[in-house]
């Protein structure tokens, strides 16, 4: 059977390693950084100034497209890489991890879930056989088993309120005796290897798209390594860690990722799902993972915030009124060096940060479309030359370019 997708590492230094990636849609190099298009479009950027920010795949969203248009649908038009205007890679998630985030307005148990739709309200069962043929409808390059994610600790010890997703456990669990956290956890980590194994065995296209198995566990590293165990033993293109990043502390994140990427299989790649910020990737490419995705550059550029090496910034201040410069000197994304893409501003200048603030304070559309090339550039950067340092070991370089990463990394 041809295989649908094919990783050759072409360099480490220590557990980081480049990597690429082929699929039937093109090559992409890691460490890779994906932009989320979760509704088929990365918002208010075409597909052609996504691919400029230095983009090689993306990720949609099944759940949203499995509503809105659905896939058949989709499938009708030809897939999704014609639907959207992207022929680059593209992977979709499953319809997990929104059984975990919107927990209080689904239900979940050995089947699948069931959730309340948010076009119509009416009720939708996903179990692993539906999430495999929305993914085959959909026709990415790389699709993700549907999994079940618990929250990452006791909702009620966590850093940030999730009382809603406590009560959702405590309901889904069934136990009068209240939630019990562990217990939570090992029956995510069982429902997780069998929805995987259902997967594998409904998966219709598997010699043109790669199924990825994702591993749980918590914060709880004896669990981590289980699920690493059972999850890796069903032989799959690429795995990804899941679970992260969901209401644990950036300390936890390390420390999980740390632990459970030198575990997974080292000849396939190794996906970090839902991470994240600079700290969170480096700190997990040095653990050796190869991929990762986040609506952090898109989002935060919508609310104003810029990323820069210094650290974020949040445009809408008042101390950027009458500043003349550009979100950041030295970047060469559209709006901080608009003359090197063709777009002909006046004397070449850059959008500035005056301009910016006012273009939010309007609300025109043009400012989140900045912000977010911006953003998306940032990301793309960070991970480009993490390449360029893993080949070279030349993480000096590295940190002084990135220094609120330096502590993160390898002394040399």
């Amino acid at each position: 059977m041809p295989t649908p997708l094919t990783f050759e590492i072409l360099a480490r230094s220590g557990h980081a390693r480049v990597g690429r990636v082929t699929t039937p849609h093109g090559s992409f190099d890691t460490p890779a950084f994906m932009p989320v298009g979760t509704k088929a479009t990365v918002k208010g950027i075409l597909p052609r100034d996504v691919r400029a920010s230095g983009a090689q795949i993306l990720l949609n969203n099944t759940y949203h497209l499995m509503l809105r248009p659905g896939s058949e649908l989709i499938q009708q038009m030809g897939g999704v890489h014609r639907f959207m205007g992207w022929d680059g890679p593209i992977l979709t998630d499953s319809g997990g991890f929104q059984a975990y985030s919107m927990a209080d307005i689904n239900a979940i148990n050995d089947d699948g879930v069931t959730f309340k739709s948010i076009v119509n309200g009416s009720m939708i069962t996903l179990t692993p056989e539906r999430a495999m043929q929305v993914q085959n409808e959909l026709g990415p390059d790389i699709m993700m088993a549907f999994d079940d994610c618990p929250p990452s600790v006791d909702p009620e010890n966590a850093p940030v309120n999730q009382t809603r997703l406590r009560l959702a456990a405590m309901r889904d669990t069934q136990d009068a005796r209240g939630y019990d956290h562990e217990a939570r956890l090992d029956l995510a980590n069982e429902r997780t290897v069998r929805w995987l194994e259902r997967c594998k065995a409904a998966h219709a296209r598997a010699d043109e798209q790669a199924l990825f198995g994702i591993v749980q566990g918590g914060t709880d590293l004896d669990r981590r390594t289980k699920s690493v165990t059972d999850v890796c033993s069903i032989d799959l293109p690429g795995y990804a860690i899941g679970g992260v990043a969901v209401g644990e502390s950036p300390d936890d994140i390390k420390r999980v990722v740390d632990h459970t990427a030198p575990l997974m299989p080292d000849d396939k790649p190794r996906y970090l799902m839902g991470v994240g910020y600079e700290r969170d990737i480096v700190a997990a490419v040095l653990a050796g993972v190869d991929m990762f995705d986040c609506v952090l550059p898109t989002r935060n550029a919508r609310n104003a915030n810029a990323f820069t090496r210094a650290g974020q910034i949040r445009l809408k201040n008042a101390k950027f009124n009458d500043d003349p410069g550009p979100i950041e000197e030295g970047c060469d994304c559209p709006a901080c060096d608009p003359a090197r893409h063709g777009w002909a501003t006046v004397d070449g200048r850059p959008f500035s940060r005056a301009y910016l603030r006012h273009l939010f304070l309007s609300d025109e559309m043009l400012g989140p479309i900045l912000v977010s090339l911006h953003n998306l550039r940032h990301f793309q950067r960070l991970t480009g030359e993490m390449r360029e340092a893993i080949a070279s070991s030349d993480w000096h370089t590295f940190g002084a370019r990135w220094p609120m990463c330096a502590d993160l990394l390898p002394v040399v």
